[in-house]
């Protein structure tokens, strides 16, 4: 009795779960914003972020489908974006060691993004004891922000903030934005060499085939690439 009240609850996982939250927020807002400019209804986009709640990659799906990619393709794409998260199930129970529990891991892994695992190793590493409950705290109140801001962005981006024209040309260059943030955040001397090829071999891939071939010929040019480096 005494270690289930040292265990913290879904309460306690959700509050350390807002600042994941409040980061997820805007960058959602943005997807939704950008997936009904490129053809797709409201209810689609949020569906979308339901379904797949895999952040840049739901931006990758949305470019391939703009690009008129093959479904396959665009499915392949993602699934080869997104493999790692198998890993971090594993990382995490082991640092959880063997007495923590798995009963309804096959629920709670599906919030397991980039920033949830972080998060959760984080306060494993502080010497927190690992629980269900707060685990599942954590990845709803992530997963609650990301659908919740596609569905409001969706609802702006489809005619709501016509009548507010500066603030809308602002919501088109979001995804731009957004995307020139996340390669600001990572262009270090060690990341050019890589960032370099990407960009090469997208270039290339698109004048030669096509706007589908060029982002899977960055993606995978830029891959080879950092790995080569190490």
């Amino acid at each position: 009795m005494r270690d289930e009240v040292k265990s913290p609850g879904f309460a306690a996982g959700a509050l350390a779960g807002v600042p994941i939250a409040l980061g997820y927020f805007p960058i959602a807002f943005s997807f939704g914003v950008a997936a009904v400019r490129v053809g797709l209804t409201g209810w689609e986009a949020t569906f979308l972020s339901l379904v797949i709640y895999a952040g840049a990659s739901q931006f990758l799906a949305l470019a391939l489908v703009a690009g008129g990619a093959p479904v396959l393709v665009a499915a392949f794409t993602l699934i080869a974006m997104n493999l790692r998260h198998l890993l971090y199930g594993p990382a995490l129970m082991k640092q959880a060691g063997p007495e923590a529990g798995r009963r309804h891991a096959w629920a709670w892994a599906w919030g397991l993004t980039d920033e949830v695992f972080g998060q959760a190793l984080g306060a494993l590493a502080r010497g927190q004891r690992f629980s269900e409950a707060w685990m599942f705290g954590l990845g709803l109140a992530a997963y609650a922000s990301w659908v919740g801001g596609t569905a409001l962005g969706a609802w702006a981006g489809g005619g709501a903030l016509e009548a507010y024209p500066a603030l809308n040309a602002g919501l088109g260059f979001m995804l731009s934005a957004l995307f020139l943030a996340l390669l600001l955040s990572i262009l270090t001397r060690a990341a050019l060499p890589a960032i370099a090829v990407a960009v090469l071999a997208t270039v290339a891939g698109t004048l030669l085939g096509s706007g589908t071939a060029g982002i899977l010929a960055g993606m995978i040019g830029g891959a080879l690439a950092g790995v080569l480096r190490k």
